[in-house]
């Protein structure tokens, strides 16, 4: 049986992972959250092959002995603190996420891990200065927290492998929406209003582009990516390359949800609000054999999941 780790595994894209994984019964999947931003809501249903773990990762006694009972082959670290606005207002908080890299990467090389995937971010490439965003490129020229530590974790992967030899992957993802996302991400945040008939609101002009994968998509990928022995010590950018405004992505939402929503733009951000995103997704799309969902499909999806009626 292959044991894997899921860290941050209450959370929304991490959960789909464990559930997908789930579905072989070859598996045996340990989640641990230490329920920051996770619910156990969105953990997947209780099962013989998997074992949730109420643990915090960056306190190595605390992951140390979940992964010393636990024999692990794989480690998928997805365990972080996520949100412009939490990431924003807890810098400190978020540097200490360095620990928790650290620790996962120290047990996995002790204790005979055979490959680490890590979740970067879009966000390590700052404010753009290419397009489309390449794997081979990382500006390093963003000065928020969030985006140093991704850095710093795909440093440290890079490290590990070359003085102990344990094996990486690093996925950089992009913008993922899907039914179990918080609604404190854009798209949930957006839909909710629209379903509420209430103001939906924009920070700026709302020319910002971002581009959006559905979770279906991500989780494929990635997971064809360990199945199949691929992309092995690279960088994988995991994200649709169609860019999309955040007032498109509004007016599109009113219109697939019949809303009478109207768009009130707000001040703009201050700081971590960039003003363009589109990855280079040519890998994602190799691994998938095919193009990603469109957005309103994905849209739509949503909704269904949430039992509301699509015209």
């Amino acid at each position: 049986m292959t044991k894997i780790l899921i860290t941050g595994g209450a959370g929304f894209i991490a959960s789909a992972l464990a559930e997908k994984l789930l579905t072989d019964p070859n598996n045996y999947v340990v989640m641990v959250d230490n329920l920051l931003t996770g619910s156990l809501d969105k953990l997947p249903a209780s099962r013989d092959n998997c074992k949730f773990i109420k643990c915090d990762v960056n306190n190595y006694y605390d992951i140390s002995a979940v992964m010393l009972a636990h024999p692990i082959d794989y480690v998928f670290h997805y365990a972080a603190v996520v949100g412009v606005k939490r990431t924003l207002a807890n810098p400190v908080m978020v540097l200490q996420d360095i620990q928790g890299i650290k620790n996962i990467l120290d047990l996995s090389k002790n204790t005979g891990v055979k490959r680490v995937f890590y979740s970067s971010s879009s966000e390590v490439y700052g404010e753009p200065v290419e397009f489309p965003q390449d794997e081979r490129t990382t500006p390093l020229n963003s000065r928020l927290p969030y985006a140093v530590v991704k850095n710093v974790g795909e440093a440290f992967c890079r490290s590990y492998q070359q003085e102990y030899g344990l094996n990486y992957t690093i996925f950089r993802f992009f913008n993922t929406y899907g039914p179990k996302q918080s609604e404190d991400f854009v798209m949930l945040k957006f839909i909710k209003a629209a379903l509420q008939n209430k103001n939906i609101t924009i920070y700026g002009d709302g020319l910002q582009t971002r581009t959006f994968c559905y979770i279906d998509d991500n989780i494929e990928a990635t997971v064809e990516a360990f199945y199949n022995n691929l992309c092995i010590n690279e960088v994988v950018n995991i994200g649709n390359d169609i860019e999309t405004s955040v007032l498109e992505l509004a007016k599109c939402i009113i219109e697939v949800t019949e809303s009478k929503s109207n768009i009130i733009h707000l001040p703009p951000l201050e700081e971590g609000d960039m003003t363009r995103r589109r990855p280079n997704n040519l890998i994602m799309k190799k691994i998938l054999g095919r193009d990603l969902l469109p957005l309103k499909t994905g849209i739509k999806k949503v909704l269904e999941h949430k039992q509301i009626r699509v015209v």
